[in-house]
């Protein structure tokens, strides 16, 4: 049922709407004919919950993305819940939860894989005394906010109007706070308050403003878009454990390609790749951009055909401009794969400053790219054994993306498909004929790059 279907069923209430307030006094309640939102569409976990909770005698409601994807006709990835009963409260009715959180204390009910995440209504900072619930830092960015409050309250501390629908599970009706029915309807992200103290308050709501415009198709309202570029710096104060965290939502979405051409376009990038950023400004010919696009695409493609996609592939495909600009400049002083070594510790060095890679990723990143080199030498039994690497496969579709994105390789890309899709007797006469060039290739002064060899003269023979 996508969201045009309801157009008519909402339209009336929309207009109703349209004289309210933007500043959340009250929710305009959608009863159940007049919205698509049904519990078939909702996690039968999530529904658990929600009963739970009521039964309990708390509040509780289904919030957020959830009911705006629904109402997009898009499959929601989570079901968030929003209750008046406390962390503590909570976790005492689900044996299957966890406490979570220290700057926004939130309870996990696990149900196998799925999640369940429960949040407590959130009340302004400002109305606690108790600085143990609520701190700010001197730039005015939240570092810890559990000060609870009503489900009013929690409606103006969301971030977006699209986000701020309430399904209530009693009547099945929603609670429609700063108009996000008619921001859904219009494709329109528009944050609730005031941008600028929303962004102070945290940086990371430009990133996600980007992203939730990115996946949804929406524009940014222009009063939401223009403090982005003047407080974009403000990235630079969040931890970058949570900023690499931040990138997967980004680029792990299904929508990185949109992802990436937004964040250039408000100057975010900068903030989660500074160096690769600095080159994508030097890059004349384009092939940097190119690269990255081509990661983004096929990353996208690979989430709608329901593949794995790793952000090991992704942060080595955007790092490498990097690690080849050190390389070029380590040959200078030591052989290449040295070199390249050195060149790959340099990029990665630098990268972890502004998002944090985890070390089982960066050890994966490392070696595929060691293995571009390793893949331009097929002779003998290399091929074989190349082709029985772990981090094969990445390697060799890392490079079909620099030819698609323009890089002369020589052929390579080519001969490692050919090589996987022949039998054993097509396979040694193609490592044959690379023994074959690779011979040539010594015969004539020159290594496997194709490079004069520049050996030194042999000093002449001298009797004794």
């Amino acid at each position: 049922m996508v969201f045009k279907g309801i157009k008519t069923r909402v339209k009336n209430l929309l207009s109703r709407s349209a004289s309210q307030d933007s500043d959340l006094n009250g929710p305009a309640v959608i009863t159940r004919d007049n919205h698509p939102v049904s519990r078939k569409l909702i996690s039968n976990n999530a529904l658990k919950v929600l009963y739970r909770l009521e039964s309990a005698g708390f509040q509780a409601y289904l919030v957020g993305g959830c009911i705006r994807d629904v109402l997009l006709d898009h499959k929601p990835k989570d079901f968030d819940i929003a209750t008046n009963a406390h962390p503590e409260q909570i976790h005492k009715l689900f044996r299957n939860s966890r406490l979570i959180g220290r700057r926004f204390k939130l309870v996990h009910v696990h149900f196998g894989r799925e999640i369940i995440e429960v949040a407590t209504f959130r009340a302004g900072h400002q109305s606690e005394q108790k600085s143990n619930k609520s701190a700010t830092n001197d730039s005015g960015m939240l570092v810890r906010d559990n000060v609870y409050g009503t489900v009013e309250e929690d409606a103006s501390r969301r971030d977006f109007t699209a986000n701020a629908l309430y399904y209530s599970i009693s009547d099945f009706s929603i609670h429609d706070y700063g108009q996000g029915m008619k921001d859904i309807q219009a494709k329109t992200l528009r944050m609730i308050g005031d941008p600028r103290v929303r962004y102070q308050e945290d940086p990371v709501r430009m990133l996600r403003a980007v992203r939730f415009a990115a996946k949804l198709g929406f524009s940014i309202e222009e009063k939401t878009k223009e403090p982005i570029a003047d407080m974009a710096s403000l990235l630079a104060n969040i931890p970058s454990a949570r900023l690499f965290d931040e990138v997967l939502k980004l680029f792990q979405s299904g929508h990185a390609e949109n992802s990436f051409n937004l964040l250039r376009e408000h100057g975010l990038f900068k903030f989660l790749f500074p160096e690769t950023d600095e080159l994508l400004n030097q890059d004349d010919d384009g092939y940097i951009e190119r690269l990255i696009q081509a990661t983004c695409r096929n990353t996208d493609i690979r989430i709608k055909s329901n593949k794995p996609v790793t952000p090991i592939f992704l942060f080595a495909s955007f790092l490498w401009p990097k690690v080849v600009q050190h390389w070029q400049e380590q040959k200078q002083f030591m052989p290449p794969i040295p070199a390249l070594t050195k060149a790959s510790h340099l990029a990665l060095d630098s990268q972890v400053k502004a998002t944090a890679i985890p070390r089982r990723f960066s050890t994966a990143i490392k070696e595929i790219w060691d293995l571009q080199t390793r893949l331009e030498r097929r002779n003998g039994r290399k091929a074989y054994q190349l082709a029985e690497h772990p981090r094969f496969r990445a390697a060799y579709d890392f490079v079909l993306l620099r030819e698609q994105a323009g890089e002369d390789l020589k052929g390579l890309g080519t001969w490692w498909t050919d090589f996987q899709n022949s039998d054993d007797h097509l396979k040694q006469k193609m490592v044959s004929r690379a023994n074959n060039q690779d011979r040539n290739k010594r015969s004539s002064g020159k290594n496997r790059n194709g490079q004069s060899r520049n050996r030194k003269p042999r000093k002449p023979k001298t009797d004794t």
